[in-house]
Order: C-alpha cells, then sequence, then structure tokens
C-alpha cells in the first residue's frame, strides 16, 4: 500500500466510523459499497481498506453474497465494553503521561480546548470527534502496543453506545474529566492520570 493509499483509506476509515458512531448508519443496516464510497467521498479501493478495519472492529459484518451490515448493539454490549476499558484505560493514561513527548502534550491540550468549544455549543458529534482525536493522541503516546491494539476498538465502540444514549448532560461530565486526565498528562502525573481515568470510566459506565 502507497502512502498516498494508506491516507485515503484512514480517511475514508474516519468518515464512515464517524456514521457509525453518530448511528447516520443505523445499528443492524444493510449497505452496499457503492453507498458507502458516496457517502464517504472516497474510491473504491480506500473504502475497502476501511471495510475491512471495521469489519475487524466488530462495527460492520461482511457477509459472503449478502453484502454488508452495521453491527446491531446488543443489551449487553455497553457493560461489557466498558468492563474492559476500566481496566485497561487507567494503565493506558498512566504511561502515557510518563511517556509522551511534549507535542504530543500538547496536541492534548488543544484536544482539551475543543471538547471545551463542543461544550459551549452543544455539539455532541463534535465532541466526539476531539474524543476519537484524544484517544488516537493517547494510543501514538502509549509504549504498550497490545495495549493500545486491545483498547482501539472498545474505544470505538464506547463511542457509539455514548452516542445512543448521551445528552447534554453527559457530555459537559465527560468533558470536564477529559479535562481532568489531560491535566495530569501534561503536569507528567502517572498516578494522577490513571486516577482521573479510571473516574472517567466510573462516569461512562454509569
Amino acid at each position: 500500500m502507497t502512502e498516498t493509499t494508506g491516507s485515503q483509506a484512514h480517511l475514508a476509515y474516519r468518515a464512515l466510523e464517524g456514521l457509525i458512531v453518530s448511528l447516520k448508519l443505523e445499528p443492524g443496516a444493510l449497505v452496499t459499497e457503492k453507498e458507502l464510497i458516496a457517502l464517504s467521498g472516497h474510491g473504491r479501493t480506500p473504502v475497502r481498506e476501511a471495510i475491512q478495519k471495521l469489519a475487524w472492529q466488530g462495527l460492520m459484518e461482511v457477509r459472503p453474497r449478502a453484502g454488508l451490515r452495521i453491527t446491531a448493539i446488543r443489551p449487553g454490549d455497553h457493560a461489557e465494553v466498558m468492563q474492559a476499558r476500566r481496566r485497561l484505560e487507567p494503565l493506558a493514561a498512566e504511561l502515557v503521561a510518563i511517556h509522551a513527548d511534549e507535542r504530543q502534550r500538547e496536541r492534548l491540550v488543544a484536544c482539551a480546548q475543543a471538547m471545551t468549544a463542543c461544550s459551549i455549543r452543544s455539539d455532541i458529534e463534535g465532541f466526539l470527534a476531539a474524543d476519537k482525536d484524544f484517544d488516537g493522541i493517547m494510543e501514538e503516546a502509549c509504549p504498550n502496543r497490545f495495549l493500545t491494539a486491545a483498547l482501539a476498538p472498545l474505544q470505538t465502540h464506547a463511542r457509539r453506545l455514548w452516542f445512543a444514549r448521551a445528552d447534554e448532560r453527559h457530555m459537559d461530565r465527560s468533558i470536564e474529566l477529559h479535562v481532568r486526565v489531560i491535566r495530569a498528562v501534561r503536569q507528567a502525573d502517572g498516578p494522577g492520570a490513571a486516577a482521573a481515568m479510571a473516574e472517567l470510566m466510573d462516569v461512562l459506565a454509569g
């Protein structure tokens, strides 16, 4: 895969993931590759790469001779996703606080500012985009690739499940706790980052 193809595949993935997370592509819906190309604004090859990633993450089902299906939301999904995140996220936050470089810390501060602006505008979808950026920077800064590989699909599922029942009050509380995590990371406070992330996970699990 060339660098250009890879970047286009990433953009196609971000576009389609955003549509799934925000429920514009509804859980259980049948879709075609042609529809996804049109919705994402990218070509066949990048979209096929994006479909593979979405299928690996469990957000889309590739059904031979039957097409593509957006994965349904099951009653127990939220509890199972948060059970895993509550164990893994505090460890990742502690590692990031210790190992992040200065540029990564500053990018997280920019995420905090973007989230705060979303709170002022009551922009839930904007917050989800900022949260995706937050997770991406945390993944980049975390030195344990096995940990980040386990967290990435959980985080995407969590965003979709959160959006399905979100309101502005939930968003404001989530932003407050994200900012607390970011502040601890900015200060290179490993235990503080882990504690703030644990509190965030407890709120999201409620």
